[in-house]
């Protein structure tokens, strides 16, 4: 997903250093070799956790002391096998520290200094003796993020940043400031002043929707929690340093957050959890493409965080294309899943839809998207598409946009076009980490582009697509038929 306004109010002991950001080649993998078990690709499982667990400006920052310097490649077969702290259980924490016969309150003194003091190493855990300093530093990750480079854009009112772990992995984060607006009676504004962070779930996407420059770049592994997490835990130290916090979170960044729903659920208890970051689950956003058991399984818990579906076409022949895994899930069973979900939660869904000129954005596409939510407890987003190098697609214009807009409204449905942020940081999600990675060869690009034109001119007639899943995302969805 792209950073737009779409993101805001809906809603072990030696470590491996990679080389600099610039240098670092991309992480990518054959999505094949990881789709059998993708849960266990994690760098390192937790202790007391089962691995299987379902124009602008540019600043590099150091997360923490770095060890001497290796070879990129190095770093990319190594990972440090140290868990996170920030993502560690309490209660695995206590016992580590009685196996080291301390005592149970050093766990808090931990949760503290992740939390309160937001420490990027061992030696800023102040509370604790240095000698337990120093064996705290050699079972653990104070912070799983070695380097973020931030770009800022927007006229500073977005940052993006590109996160090197400790494997080489690059994922994505956009942190995006809106201003106080619409101010009423003695000045009190209508819309408070949010600063909201969309974060990524996985290295890489599985999915592949053509639009997307993560697609492209393949699905690399699934992310513990603890590197969840300090996506937030590096944006809060940065807002700290102007007296401002994070008021949203949303699961929209780089990977299907619902394909690593174990991890990301961690994350969003870890972040509620008033001891910790505490931010209310009503301030969380997870996006899905149509993970439908996914969805199920959220419902069920009934958590009141807000469900946003990454729709893109109200009709399965576009939607094959679009989104790939609505051959596994077509869009009627998405949209039941959703529906439910708001049914039990009483949160309204959230459905975020790409204008791509020419594509999804005729007067049919509006029409049947007002028909399938009709009636629904559901907000649509119309998001006008980043560029991406590989896709021969443009955004629609302005006026078209507006046009579609005002017939979705008026079959019904409440509308709200959304403008994209970033365009001078690589705006589209994966933007940074493809371009780290280089420009494809040019009979690749051409070759990609003609077949996405080919199974876009046969969704337009009507067709269902003959493809089948991507070979890493039927690891993910399991050995079914697509239909």
């Amino acid at each position: 997903m792209s950073p737009s306004d779409a993101t805001g109010e809906d809603a072990g002991a030696n470590p491996v250093t990679p080389a600099p950001l610039a240098a670092m080649p991309r992480p990518r993998r054959d999505a094949r070799d990881g789709a059998a078990e993708p849960e266990t690709q994690t760098a390192s499982p937790r202790p007391g956790r089962d691995a299987r667990d379902g124009a602008a400006e540019l600043e590099t920052q150091t997360a923490s002391p770095r060890p001497p310097r290796r070879d990129a490649r190095d770093a990319r077969k190594a990972s440090d096998p140290r868990p996170g702290l920030s993502g560690m259980d309490d209660k695995d924490l206590e016992k580590w520290f009685a196996a080291e016969g301390q005592p149970a309150y050093r766990a808090r003194q931990v949760r503290e200094a992740i939390w309160k003091v937001n420490a990027k190493d061992a030696e800023e855990i102040l509370t604790l003796p240095a000698p337990l300093r120093a064996k705290v530093d050699e079972a653990f990750r104070v912070d799983t993020i070695i380097e973020d480079e931030v770009k800022v854009a927007d006229n500073g009112m977005t940052e993006k940043t590109l996160h090197l772990l400790y494997d080489g992995s690059l994922i994505e984060s956009v942190l995006m400031h809106y201003p106080a607006r619409g101010f009423g009676g003695q000045g009190r504004p209508l819309h408070r002043e949010r600063h909201t962070l969309c974060i990524s779930s996985q290295a890489g996407c599985a999915v592949g929707c053509p639009f997307c420059a993560t697609g492209e770049l393949g699905f690399g592994r699934d992310l513990e929690t603890a590197e969840i997490v300090d996506q937030v835990r590096h944006a809060a130290r940065r807002l700290a340093k102007t007296g401002r916090n994070l008021t949203n979170i949303v699961f929209m960044g780089m990977g299907e957050p619902l394909l690593n729903l174990n991890r990301v659920l961690e994350a969003v208890e870890i972040l509620a959890d008033p001891r910790k970051f505490g931010l209310g689950a009503r301030h969380v956003v997870i996006s899905t493409s149509g993970v439908v058991p996914g969805i199920r399984r959220l419902t069920a818990l009934g958590p009141q965080f807000t469900l946003a579906i990454s729709l893109h076409a109200a009709r399965d022949p576009l939607r094959d294309v679009l989104v790939p895994l609505n051959r596994r899930w077509p869009v009627a069973e998405v949209v039941a899943a959703a529906r439910d979900h708001a049914r039990v939660t009483g949160r309204r869904v959230s459905y975020e839809y790409v204008m791509i000129s020419g594509v999804n954005d005729a007067e049919v596409d509006a029409d049947a998207l007002a028909k399938l939510l009709r009636g629904d407890l559901a907000h649509v987003n119309l998001i006008p598409m980043n560029p991406v190098a590989h896709t021969p697609w443009v955004a629609s214009s302005p006026e078209r946009v507006a046009e579609f807009a005002a017939r979705v409204r008026h079959g019904g449905i409440g509308v709200t076009i959304r403008s994209n942020r970033g365009q001078d940081a690589g705006a589209a999600c994966g933007q940074l980490a493809a371009d780290k990675a280089g420009e494809p060869p040019a009979p690749a690009v051409a070759k990609r582009r003609n077949e996405i034109v080919r199974q876009s001119e046969i969704a337009l007639q009507g067709n269902r697509s003959a493809e089948s899943l991507p070979a890493g995302l039927a690891g993910f969805v399991g050995t079914m038929k697509p239909r």
